[in-house]
């Protein structure tokens, strides 16, 4: 009797294994047709989610797809939403119709960007390439960053309470809904791991010796020779920065141009990659104009004399009426954009608030030799994927923030002197949503103070949203740094949610003995940090050659 007890609850238990490991619950599989209850609960926001999917049985792919679309009708509805609120702009304050211009902008970007991802998502039920997969996900974390950074424009110009409710509650339902497109992509399309191609280095041209390799044509490279009588960068090659064509912009008269809008107002547009770049040498002088540079100004190169020689200047800032978006001195959303050997300047001081120098959304943006240089929110990486090497930047509060893909490497950063009673936190990451694939890594950086910091508390960073990504890899960090390290926002504001690490720093300021145990903190080892490097996080062997600026692939 005994053993049939014993063989019963044997048999019993290799059922109950069987049903453990059963296909109902392991991770369901994105070709399995489900209800819109269940498929939902994959999603952030499932009642969202529910309201939006047509009755019946769907898999992943096909209510993606249904998603996106709809994702796309919604952000049609918001731009005619701004516009219609825009039409009325004499009864606004000017603070008010910048912030709605911001939205309109933004809402345009968000319209041609879905209709971009409809293409990818129609022509497969599968997981695409590692590269493919991350252009889409980088639209898709790109478009909530939009809308969130039309809501604080409205927030900070205290417009809320002045546009209608309409456009207040199409940016809540629109952004979990844009959240559960993103959501559906991820979990259909985009690959656990990444391909190995994508990560194996290429060989690709350098700045060597201090100088720049470029590839052009001779007439093109005479019109450069002579406008350089100063010093000598061109280093020929028959490998290099491939340039289509190139004008001057010199302050004295001696150039195409003496100011650099009206040299990209000449660039061609919507170049391809492969059509090399079109370069504005911009030579010695101060050049105080806001520069922007809009998407159809692709693969748009311009060179300085170097950081201090060549720079570009404004004061705009939030306490002057602007919104932190539009305060920007130098504003970039060109993919492709490569900027070497210029400062960009916001000196709207410390008791302006938000006063941005440089502001990127431009994707596959790559900065070499530059200076960003202000108070508040100096470095402002947006959106899309960004690399930055051998650079300064110099601020006080949150003076590196946003929600972009970006890699800081072998940069100088430097905490300076804020308002009274104020501390520094140096980043301000911006993610607010867990499969947008952004976050900062700081990546063999130098951080020591500016000269007139002082006794100022000065922390690694503080989580701007709620799924605040930042990491700080083989980075030396002198004594300024607080022993805690990092900065709450407010009480324990996403303290569990975000995703804060470190890994091999040095330095007086890098002893993580003493850091904050927040759940979302981590030192972290070198198979972790190795995701948050150049060739994983950004694909970067994939666009960063073709810039010719070097740049470490990997861990060092």
């Amino acid at each position: 009797m005994a053993s049939k007890l014993f063989s019963f609850i044997g048999f019993s238990f290799l059922i109950l294994l069987s049903l453990l490991s059963s296909p109902s619950h392991a991770e369901i599989s994105p070709t399995t047709p489900l209800p819109p209850e269940t498929i939902c609960k994959s999603t952030p926001y499932p009642s969202s989610c529910i309201s939006v999917l047509p009755k019946g049985n769907a898999n992943v792919y096909d209510s993606g797809r249904f998603s996106i679309r709809q994702s796309l009708s919604q952000s049609n509805k918001f731009l005619k939403l701004v516009e219609k609120q825009l039409a009325r702009s004499s009864t606004l304050s000017q603070p008010t119709i910048r912030a709605l211009e911001d939205c309109k902008f933004l809402a345009s970007q968000n319209v041609d960007f879905l209709s971009g991802c409809i293409g990818t998502v129609n022509k497969t039920s599968t997981v695409l390439p590692s590269l493919e997969a991350d252009n889409v996900q980088t639209l898709l974390s790109s478009i909530l960053t939009n809308l969130q950074t039309c809501l604080e424009g409205l927030q900070t110009t205290s417009s809320t309470g002045i546009v209608d409710n309409t456009v207040l509650d199409s940016l809540s339902s629109d952004s979990k809904l844009h959240s559960v497109s993103l959501a559906f992509f991820t979990n259909g399309w985009v690959p656990k791991q990444r391909d190995a191609t994508t990560l194996q280095p290429k060989s690709h041209p350098t700045f060597r010796s201090g100088r720049l390799p470029l590839k052009m044509s001779d007439k093109t490279r005479r019109i450069y020779e002579s406008a350089l009588n100063r010093r000598k960068l061109l280093q020929g090659a028959d490998e290099g920065v491939v340039i289509k064509d190139i004008v001057v912009v010199s302050k004295d008269g001696s150039g195409n141009f003496t100011n650099i809008n009206d040299a990209i107002a000449v660039a061609p547009n919507n170049s391809a990659a492969s059509d090399g770049y079109f370069l504005i040498y911009v030579t010695t002088g101060v050049y105080e104009e806001y520069v922007s540079i809009a998407s159809n100004k692709k693969y748009l190169f311009i060179l300085g004399d170097g950081i201090g020689q060549t720079i570009i200047t404004g004061n705009r800032s939030v306490g002057d009426g602007w919104t932190t978006f539009n305060s920007a001195t130098l504003a970039v959303v060109a993919q492709g954009f490569l900027a070497v050997g210029i400062t960009i300047r916001n000196t709207a001081g410390p008791s302006k608030g938000q006063a941005v120098a440089l502001r990127s959304g431009a994707d596959l943006s790559t900065f070499y030799s530059c200076s960003f240089e202000g108070y508040q929110d100096t470095l402002y990486t947006h959106s899309q994927r960004q690399f930055f090497r051998e650079c300064d930047i110099y601020g006080t509060v949150d003076f590196i923030f946003g929600n972009a893909a970006v890699v800081l490497q072998n940069c100088n950063i430097y905490p300076r002197l804020p308002l009274q009673g104020q501390s520094d936190p140096i980043t301000a990451q911006g993610r607010t949503d867990l499969n947008q694939n952004t976050g900062t890594s700081i990546h063999n950086c130098t951080i020591k103070a500016a000269e007139n910091l002082g006794s100022t508390k000065t922390y690694l960073g503080r989580p701007w949203k709620e799924y605040s990504r930042t990491v700080y890899m083989q980075t030396f960090m002198d004594s300024l740094i607080n022993p805690a390290g990092w900065s709450a926002w407010s009480g324990d504001f996403a303290l569990s949610t975000l995703y804060y690490a470190e890994y091999k720093n040095t330095g007086p300021g890098s002893n993580t003995s003493m850091r904050v145990t927040w759940p979302g903190y981590h030192v972290i080892n070198a198979t972790n940090a190795v995701n948050f490097t150049v060739a994983s996080f950004l694909l970067g062997h994939n666009w960063l050659p073709q810039t010719g600026v070097p740049y470490t692939g990997g861990l060092i």
